[in-house]
């Protein structure tokens, strides 16, 4: 199982098949677990890299603050580490955060970028917005993460069929690190790039479930801001669009590297 030192941090990912490389990058308490609809597909045409970032996974989960822009430093110190070419960079939640991170501090780093049911700020700009995250920012304070899985199981999973994706999440949710998992969630609450959109230049593909906690439209805004993104909307899925909906979600993606390879021959 590899690991690799960042700045005293030992971070493990995982590495698959051979080609050009793609990097997942998972979310907020998640880790490289969490693409595993994704990995046997994508690894028989590319080289797939999957990263758990620090305070998550097996990676290590030190004692201090953490910043979306050191889970992106994370990331680059992995390229850098394995030297790399370019990437296409794939992110979800927290990891799509991460993404717009490293494509406006080091756009050099990425041959395309796909960011999956994310955005480029969580910034409060309304009542009800304050709102929610003093929610939330409260709740992930006072509830179990046993809690937690419970109710985000059902709020990701609702159908009777999808039982075995709830308990997954009831299972993996509770074996994070509760310190870690709180810094990690004020890592995001107040962040953004969202004035700096205009660095990404690579090919960038913006996938949302037509489910997901913010609106498609609000997706539409920012993509309308990036040079060279376009908008995808996947009907029937909600914020975990690669488990839920991953036969959709693969060949959308693999749709999108292969004319972006196109596009550059």
């Amino acid at each position: 199982m590899p690991y690799f030192d960042n700045d005293g941090c030992q971070l493990h990912y995982e590495d698959y098949g051979h080609g050009a490389p793609l990097l997942l990058v998972h979310g907020l308490g998640s880790s490289t677990r969490d693409w595993e609809y994704q990995i046997p597909v994508l690894s028989q045409h590319y080289r797939v890299l999957a990263l758990d970032v620090r305070g998550h996974g097996r990676s290590d989960k030190p004692r201090e603050t953490y910043r979306i822009a050191d889970f992106a430093d994370d990331v680059a110190a992995l390229i850098e580490h394995l030297q790399l070419p370019p990437v296409h960079l794939v992110g979800i939640s927290m990891g799509g955060m991460i993404g717009f991170q490293l494509g406006v501090d080091r756009p050099e780093l990425l041959r395309s970028l796909t960011i999956v049911n994310s955005g480029p700020e969580v910034k409060a700009k309304s009542p009800r917005d304050w709102l929610e995250i003093g929610k939330r920012w409260t709740l992930s304070r006072l509830l179990s993460l046993e809690t937690i899985a419970k109710a985000l199981g059902k709020l990701l999973f609702p159908r009777p069929e999808q039982a075995e994706l709830r308990r997954k999440i009831e299972e993996r949710w509770p074996q994070n690190d509760k310190r870690a998992y709180l810094a990690s969630l004020d890592a995001i609450i107040g962040w953004g790039v969202r004035e700096r959109l205009s660095r990404i230049t690579c090919p960038t593909l913006v996938i949302s479930a037509d489910r997901d906690y913010t609106p498609v439209e609000r997706k539409r805004e920012y993509v309308a801001e990036m040079p060279d993104a376009r908008l995808l909307v996947i009907e029937n899925s909600r914020h975990a669009t690669p488990l839920d909906q991953p036969e959709r979600f693969n060949s959308a993606l693999l749709a999108f590297l292969e004319e972006t390879a196109n596009k550059e021959n």
